[in-house]
C-alpha cells in the first residue's frame, strides 16, 4: 500500500514527515529542510535537490506550517489586510512587500469588502495562525486600539495615527494641493469633488486638503458640490450622473475625483451623456492605476508610488519581527502629480 492511502481499517491517512523523505531519498532530514523550505541555493547540490524534490512528489509531502508555529510560538506568515485587491493599487503595495520578504516569509492576504476600513473581529480570527506580524491598510482607530498587543504590525496608508505605532503614509494632502494647483494654473474658478464612501482618514485628508487648496487659490467649491460614492467604477458613474446637472447649473468646470477607480467612472458617464472631457470639464484623480495612462483619455492622476509604500511597510515589519526598533517608526512619502488628457486639450473626448 502506497503511503498516503487509507488502510483496509479506514483509518486517517498517515502524515508523511520529513525523516520519510529524508529515506526515501537517501538524504538526511536538514537536506528535506532545505529543500522544502526553498532554502536550499548553494547549499545543496543540484542532484540531492532534484532527489528531495521527487520524493516530496512521490509521498505527498508538505511542510506542517501550524506545527512549526505552535513549536517556535511563531509561523512564518505575514498577513496583509486591505481592501478589495482587485484594485492594481494593492497589487503594486503587494509587490513591494513580496520584494522585501522574499522566501523568508510566506505573505496571506486578508480581504476586507469592499469599500470598508479591516475589522478587528475578522482580523483577530486568523491570529490562531501566529502570524509573524501584520500589515494593515488604512486601519481606523478602534482597530489599533483593538488589536493592541505584542504582535509587529505596520499601518499603511493611515494619517493622524498614533505616532507611536509603525506606519508607512503617503502624502495625500500634497497631491490635493497639486491637483488644485493644476486647475487653478488652467484658468479654472469653479470645481466639484467626488469623494469616497468608506469614511477612512486617508480620503477625509484628500478631501479636506483639496478644499482648503481651493480656497486659497480662489476656485469655488460649493457644499453642492461635493458627493461621495463607493470606490467602484459603476457607483461613481451614478454619482456623477445624478449631479452633473445641478454642477453644470454651478459653472462647475473641474472634477477631482478621491480615486482613480472613480475617475474611470465618471469618463464612463460623460461619455454617455455626451460631455467632452477635458473641453467642457477637467477631470483628476487619484492613485495613478495603470489602466490610468492607457484610458481615452489618459487620466491626470496623483502618483502615490504604491510599490514603495509595501516595501517600505514590509522593511520596518521585518526590523520589528527582528526585535528591533525601525530606524524610522513613521515615513511619510512624497507624491507628484502626473498630467494627462483629461485635463489638459490636447487630448480627450
Amino acid at each position: 500500500m502506497n503511503i498516503g492511502e487509507k488502510t483496509a481499517g479506514k483509518q486517517p491517512p498517515r502524515r508523511v514527515t520529513a525523516a520519510m523523505v529524508a529515506e526515501h531519498a537517501g538524504v538526511s532530514t536538514a537536506t528535506v529542510s532545505l529543500v522544502a523550505n526553498g532554502k536550499s541555493a548553494g547549499r545543496v547540490s543540484k542532484h540531492n535537490e532534484e532527489r528531495v524534490r521527487e520524493a516530496i512528489r512521490e509521498l505527498g509531502y508538505f511542510v506542517d506550517g501550524i506545527g512549526s508555529s505552535l513549536a517556535k510560538g511563531v509561523s512564518s506568515l505575514v498577513i496583509l489586510v486591505a481592501p478589495d485587491i482587485s484594485n492594481p493599487f494593492f497589487a503594486k503595495v503587494i509587490a513591494g512587500v513580496r520584494s522585501v520578504l522574499g522566501n523568508d516569509y510566506q505573505l496571506l492576504l486578508s480581504v476586507t469588502d469592499a469599500g470598508l476600513s479591516p475589522s478587528a473581529t475578522e482580523t483577530r480570527r486568523l491570529l490562531g495562525l501566529r502570524p509573524a506580524g501584520l500589515l494593515v491598510h488604512a486601519p481606523t482607530k478602534a482597530f489599533l486600539e483593538d488589536l493592541a498587543g505584542p504582535l509587529p504590525l505596520v499601518a499603511l496608508d493611515a494619517p493622524g495615527i498614533d505616532p507611536s505605532i509603525p506606519a508607512v503614509n503617503m502624502d495625500v494632502a500634497q497631491g490635493a494641493e497639486a491637483v488644485v494647483a493644476h486647475f487653478s494654473g488652467l484658468g479654472h474658478t469653479r470645481a466639484a469633488y467626488l469623494d469616497g464612501s468608506t469614511g477612512t482618514d486617508t480620503l477625509m485628508v484628500r478631501r479636506q486638503a483639496f478644499l482648503e487648496a481651493a480656497e486659497r487659490y480662489g476656485i469655488e467649491v460649493l457644499p453642492g458640490n461635493v458627493a461621495s460614492s463607493m470606490i467602484d467604477v459603476s457607483s461613481a458613474s451614478d454619482e456623477f450622473s445624478r449631479n452633473w446637472p445641478a454642477w453644470e447649473a454651478n459653472g462647475v468646470t473641474a472634477l477631482a475625483c478621491a480615486t482613480d477607480t472613480q475617475a474611470f467612472g465618471v469618463l464612463h458617464a460623460a461619455r454617455h451623456l455626451g460631455i467632452r472631457i477635458p473641453h467642457r470639464l477637467a477631470v483628476a484623480g487619484f492613485d495613478d492605476l495603470p489602466y490610468s495612462a492607457t484610458s481615452n483619455p489618459s487620466i491626470t492622476s496623483v502618483q502615490l508610488h504604491a510599490t514603495e509604500v509595501g516595501r517600505q511597510a514590509a522593511l520596518k515589519l521585518r526590523e520589528l519581527i527582528d526585535g528591533q526598533t525601525p530606524q524610522s517608526l513613521q515615513s511619510l512619502l512624497p507624491s507628484s502629480l502626473v498630467v494627462r488628457g483629461s485635463t489638459t486639450a490636447d487630448g480627450g473626448l
